[in-house]
């Protein structure tokens, strides 16, 4: 009888206990998420890790089987990203050759052209779509091995480093290529029709390069926070850093003239004294926290 009446009674009661199992989602996401990001651990250094998974083999086993995990998670997120990207493969590639007139204005020589630029523009579409996601999983792997402040460090910089890729990608699309192309395509009076795959390598790249450009300042962040990167040396040596910039500027620059390398150059000294000055942040607070330990 008792059974029946603990049975009948999980029945009736079982919709009231799904519903609070589902309230209380919310609550124990944010009570692990908050431990897993202020979990402290014992101070360590890399020999001594290395020396201990020397010591105990299994402890590397079960790294080695997370490692396995995440890059499953990376694998299958990629390959759904680059799925979905070929819905809108098309209206994007139509996108990238609007600065020559749209996707009419290209004129395929090869049979297969076409369907190559179709399926790499898939796979870099699939790939920056999925980029997050794949931060976010190598971040899940190294995070126990890191300090609370590092580990929130580096859930934030996934973001901030999404957001400079794409403002430096924006800049190129709409800044360079529309200054940069007319002189291209009518060089010494000459017509040039651009061919798909010749185009998308060109401007694919392009993108790609000033993209990364723009997220150096974040790189000396970083750099600076782990005591890596000096902002007085950086701040003395900003003469020579110009002219580095302006080597790196001739080298992406798509063309000769100075008008578009200076718009490389203009944004890329900014981002450098932008960097300096992060620098100068991000080692005043790694001080203050070697003071408070001490």
């Amino acid at each position: 009888m008792s059974k029946f009446l603990n049975g009948f009674w999980k029945v009736i009661s079982s919709p009231f206990r799904g519903l609070f199992y589902l309230l209380a989602l919310p609550f124990r996401f944010f009570k692990r998420t908050n431990a897993f990001l202020n979990d402290d651990l014992d101070d360590g250094s890399l020999p001594d890790a290395f020396a201990t998974s020397l010591q105990a083999p299994s402890a590397l086993l079960e790294h080695v089987d997370a490692l396995r995990k995440h890059l499953l998670r990376m694998l299958v997120g990629l390959v759904v990203a680059i799925s979905i990207s070929f819905i809108f493969t098309t209206q994007l590639v139509d996108f990238l050759s609007l600065p020559v007139g749209g996707i009419a204005a290209l004129k395929a020589i090869d049979i297969t052209e076409s369907v190559g630029v179709f399926m790499r523009v898939a796979l870099f579409a699939g790939i920056a779509l999925a980029s997050p996601y794949l931060a976010f999983e190598l971040w899940l792997f190294v995070a126990p091995g890191l300090k609370p402040g590092a580990r929130k460090l580096g859930l934030i910089g996934i973001p901030l480093s999404t957001l400079l890729l794409i403002t430096g990608m924006l800049f190129a699309y709409y800044l360079m290529l529309p200054s940069a192309l007319p002189f291209l395509l009518n060089f010494m009076g000459i017509e040039t029709i651009p061919r798909p795959s010749s185009y998308i390598n060109f401007v694919s790249g392009l993108l790609f390069w000033i993209g990364i450009a723009f997220e150096f300042p974040l790189v000396i962040f970083v750099l600076s926070l782990m005591g890596i990167a000096k902002p007085k040396f950086m701040a003395q040596q900003w003469r020579i850093a110009v002219i580095v910039i302006a080597i790196i500027s001739a080298l992406i620059t798509p063309t000769v003239d100075p008008v578009n390398m200076a718009l490389v150059m203009g944004p890329m000294i900014i981002l450098y004294f932008l960097s300096i000055g992060l620098s100068y942040l991000a080692s005043f607070n790694r001080i203050r926290a070697a003071a408070r330990k001490a």
